[in-house]
């Protein structure tokens, strides 16, 4: 895979938040508390679901591949942000900035196609609901997540790629906290025309296609709770589907802003906050929505660690 020589020469300076160096340290303490939340909450996801007979459902399977895909999102971010919120030197070599952007590109797009087939998921559910084991079988399951997964890396592929071939003219000044897409088209001394509509065109299938799935799906989820009668049932159907709305709330509503108009004025100002939410305090706030939510991975939860003490004893 050829990339521009420039692009592989002395390092890139990661400005990110230095012009605001009292908050640099309040973001050093809130960015490593959620960062530590989000290794263990995300890491007892996966564990509970995996350990758990009864959370060996479609539901599940999607939840623990969210929680895996925040956790790599989280650990390709986090602790290069820590390290320069932290410290003097604000820089990134270009082989830890290319590999940073193929990574975070690949996650965050494989994560828009993921909350789309989990909405698919709860249509099935709520919708379906005699039909849904025979709809929602194992191999289809891992077919929707290898998809998601094929265009995460496939997209990555493309638009990193295409990024890193890009001439720079010396300008080493990245600014923003992370080599994202969108900052580092800035960077190039050419004509960048092209790669903003290859980008958009990209953030509208990755992105808008997804999301207009997921309202299709709520808008029949919508119809089908309003017509259930039965008060326990209603009350289960929207505490599962709420907590996807939440999440699918978070994600969206701030990565739309950077990625659909990257050249506009709120996000060339607001971008990197922007991006601190998306890859930040939605990975935190994702498994304490679904567990805070959700009486089943609760009760698992409580499940194994009454198991781990009787084992104990």
């Amino acid at each position: 895979m050829k990339t521009n020589n420039e692009s592989l020469g002395s390092d890139f300076i990661l400005v990110g938040f230095s012009d605001q160096p009292q908050l640099e340290k309040i973001l050093f303490v809130v960015v490593l508390i959620s960062y530590l939340l989000t290794l263990m909450s995300n890491t007892a996801i996966i564990l509970v679901s995996s350990l758990d007979p009864k959370l060996h459902t479609p539901m599940y399977y999607f939840l623990t591949n969210l929680s895996f895909v925040d956790l790599c999102l989280t650990t390709t971010i986090v602790p290069q942000l820590l390290w320069n919120l932290h410290g003097l030197a604000k820089t990134v070599t270009p082989i830890g900035c290319a590999i940073q952007l193929y990574v975070a590109l690949a996650l965050g797009s494989t994560e828009c196609v993921l909350l789309a087939v989990m909405a698919y998921d709860r249509y099935a559910a709520i919708c379906r609901p005699l039909h849904y084991a025979t709809v929602m079988h194992p191999r289809l399951c891992q077919s929707l997540v290898g998809v998601a997964w094929l265009s995460g890396v496939g997209n990555t592929l493309v638009q990193g790629t295409i990024t890193l071939q890009l001439p720079l003219c010396g300008n080493r000044r990245i600014y923003h906290f992370i080599c994202e897409v969108p900052a580092m088209i800035k960077l190039a001394c050419v004509d960048i025309h092209a790669n903003e509509v290859q980008l958009f065109m990209a953030s509208l299938i990755l992105l808008l296609l997804p999301l207009a799935l997921i309202l299709v799906s709520y808008g029949y989820i919508s119809q089908a709770v309003m017509r259930i009668r039965s008060a326990q049932a209603w009350r289960k159907a929207l505490g599962t589907c709420g907590s996807h709305l939440l999440v699918v709330s978070l994600f969206y509503g701030t990565i739309t802003a950077v990625y659909i108009q990257p050249n506009s004025s709120y996000a060339h100002r607001q971008g990197k906050f922007i991006t601190l939410l998306y890859t930040v305090a939605t990975p935190t706030l994702n498994p304490l929505i679904y567990t805070l939510r959700n009486k089943d991975v609760k009760g698992a939860l409580k499940r194994l660690v009454r198991k781990d003490q009787s084992i104990g004893k």
